[in-house]
């Protein structure tokens, strides 16, 4: 067990500010090694944390937490955070059923200011808690926290340019680990940077500046020709050009694993009235060798041995991730007009071996989902056929350009959403909760779910004959089986259902992976009496009216099973169309409630909400009487 002596000193940052400064080295130490035991043992954000376990302590060190506001992007490297914010004990029960959230969480602490799952967030949100503070003529800081990763999101430059022309009190800082404009950490950057932040040459430059604006008729092109010259030389100098021109003060790089340095440096920063930019650099994973030699293969982990590392686990059941991308290159074998996209997430949506097989028609964007959507759209226009491979939640942000760039314009672009559903350990910022009530309502859009991974490649095939507009397919983080990589694709009938199950007067109609919760459901009552007719619903939008006019008259009840928001997914749907058609027979919709659902395994989580075979069981027998007898038939495929 980590010996944590200073670390057990501190409930919050009050007690941190009382150490003495030399005690930080060592308090990081300890930080770094109760962090690698605990998330160790029950999983977790891990090489995110690792990185930033020094800044972390400077900011709270140096900064009046929590009346001074300190803001992270994103929010899965603040698992440091959380511990000197009172959280050390109950780290052990993060990402897990009623413990906290592996991201910031405003209801969880008063130090967490703001709460995001998504990046590039955290300089546009700390922007307007600095303009309140003005505003309400308020005394306190405010810093933001982003990586470079986040600078590949049009966002972040959008609350830089709308920061800098500010003039506001303001400290952003940049988390950098891998960007190509850190050099590195020497003794001329160093020097540079310890002249700029004393208080002598910020006299000397403020008395400057001062002096030339009084010279008549000259002083302010003199100023402008004074700060050109400046930005000039730091531009030759430093990598903070587009900051300086961006309206900050630029500072950096700066070694962001010394602390007493990082200490040193907020305090001479803290107080500047005006935007300035921190530039730290880090080590993903530092402290671990393990994650530093691989950061992405130690970003989310699994419990492991901190001895031996992760180890290679054996082969399991193919999850719809491992069946995209299996099929996505099989389709492209055959299909050269085939180019794959996604934004920063290639290993989580299952593209990498796309990637390898075909890297010219690889595109990774970096996370800016809008850009992703706009650049295949300029490729459908030249007869290309991309694929977006993004997370349901993350495609949210894109929703604008879906439908001005891609839908208006008829363009036939397949977006495979993973993490469609309830995500489980990431909570409600990566739940795929809204996927079919957001797309459902776009003109030409068609929206489909595969039951598993054959169904999948199927989809996929089926997009591909599809030219007169965007096409959907939403699965989410769990297993596809049964799934045959080497199975021939086929082209479905666009919007046809499957009978996968007959019954007389029961329907279930069923989305996904909810189709074999149906089936074991409908077994179950069948032995009590019911007559269940299950249907694999795998278009969401265009509906299967023949099927709808053919069989709802006739039933005693519909129920709709789907993993997404009941207020406008599938089950609206449905219902819309009995309205429309006058059809009387009782639908009832079985989804995810209008609330955002909290974190815990996908399972305990399907389970709370009653979407599995047990829930819909007890659905059907809370609103329908059973017959006296039984009646069971054989399950019976019946593919149009």
């Amino acid at each position: 067990m980590a010996q944590t002596r200073l670390l057990d000193s501190i409930q919050v940052p009050k007690d941190l500010r009382a150490l003495p400064e030399e005690d930080l080295p060592r308090l990081c130490g300890e930080l770094r090694d109760h962090l690698i035991e605990v998330v160790s043992g029950i999983g977790g954000h891990f090489s995110s944390s690792l990185g930033v376990v020094e800044l972390t302590v400077a900011l709270h060190y140096v900064l009046n937490t929590p009346r001074d506001l300190l803001v992270w992007d994103v929010g899965h490297q603040a698992y440091i955070h959380k511990i000197l914010t009172g959280r050390k004990e109950a780290l052990k029960t993060i990402r897990r059923l009623g413990g906290i959230s592996g991201f910031l969480k405003r209801t969880e602490s008063e130090y967490d200011v703001y709460g995001a799952g998504h990046a590039s967030t955290a300089l546009s949100a700390a922007y307007g808690m600095a303009v309140a503070r003005d505003l309400k003529g308020e005394q306190f800081r405010v810093a933001a926290v982003f990586g470079d990763g986040a600078l590949t999101g049009g966002l972040c430059y959008e609350a830089l340019n709308n920061a800098g022309a500010s003039h506001r009190r303001f400290l952003a800082i940049l988390n950098d680990n891998q960007m190509s404009i850190s050099p590195n950490v020497g003794a001329i950057y160093r020097y540079l940077n310890n002249f700029a932040q004393t208080p002598l040459y910020q006299a000397f430059r403020r008395r400057i500046k001062d002096g030339l604006e009084r010279i008549p008729r000259y002083g302010k092109p003199m100023t402008h020709l004074a700060r050109r010259l400046e930005e000039g030389a730091k531009a030759t100098l430093t990598p903070g050009a587009i900051f300086e021109a961006l309206g900050f003060d630029y500072y950096g790089p700066l070694d962001g694993h010394n602390v007493l340095e990082l200490v040193k440096v907020l305090r001479n920063l803290k107080d500047l009235d005006r935007p300035v930019l921190l530039h730290v650099l880090t080590t993903k994973g530092k402290g671990y060798g393990p994650a530093e030699e691989s950061p992405e293969g130690y970003h989310g982990v699994k419990p492991f041995s901190p001895e031996e590392g992760i180890q290679a686990s054996a082969p399991g059941k193919p999850m719809f991730q491992d069946a995209f991308g299996a099929s996505l290159v099989q389709l492209a074998r055959r299909d050269p007009r085939m180019v794959g996209i996604t934004a920063a997430m290639p290993t989580g949506t299952g593209i990498v071996p796309f990637s390898l097989e075909f890297p010219e028609r690889f595109f990774d964007v970096g996370i800016a989902e809008e850009h992703a959507t706009i650049f295949a759209a300029g490729l459908a226009t030249q007869g290309l056929r991309p694929v977006c491979a993004i997370y349901s939640t993350f495609l949210q942000r894109a929703y604008d350009q879906i439908v001005h760039d891609v839908a208006l314009q008829h363009l036939p672009v397949l977006f495979c959403m993973d993490r469609a559903g309830l995500a489980g350990e990431d909570g409600p910022t990566h739940h795929g909760a809204f996927d079919m009530a957001y797309l459902r309502p776009i003109p030409g859009m068609v929206v489909s779910a595969p039951r598993d991974g054959n169904e999948l490649r199927n989809l996929m095939a089926t997009a591909l004959t599809y030219n007169d507009g965007p096409f959907a397919i939403r699965y989410p983080k769990a297993p596809a089986v049964p799934f045959d990589p080497e199975a021939e694709p086929r082209v479905l009938p666009l919007g046809q259902w499957e009978i996968v199950r007959e019954g007389e007067d029961l329907i279930l109609l069923a989305v996904g992976p909810m189709v074999q919760e149906a089936l074991v459901a409908a077994d179950a009552l069948a032995a009590e009496g019911y007559h269940v007719e299950v249907v694999n619903c795998r278009f969401i939008k265009p509906l299967d009216e023949e099927y709808l006019a053919h069989r709802m008259p006739t039933a005693r009840m519909v129920l709709t099973v789907e993993e997404g928001i009941a207020s406008g997914g599938f089950g609206s749907a449905v219902m819309e169309w009995k309205e429309a058609h006058g059809v009387s027979s009782p639908v009832a919709v079985l989804a995810i409630p209008d609330q955002f659902v909290t974190h815990g395994s996908r399972g305990e989580l399907l389970k709370s909400i009653g979407l599995t075979s047990e829930g819909i069981a007890e659905a059907v027998r809370s609103r329908v009487t059973r017959r006296s007898a039984p009646h069971r038939k054989i399950r019976k495929a019946v593919v149009g």
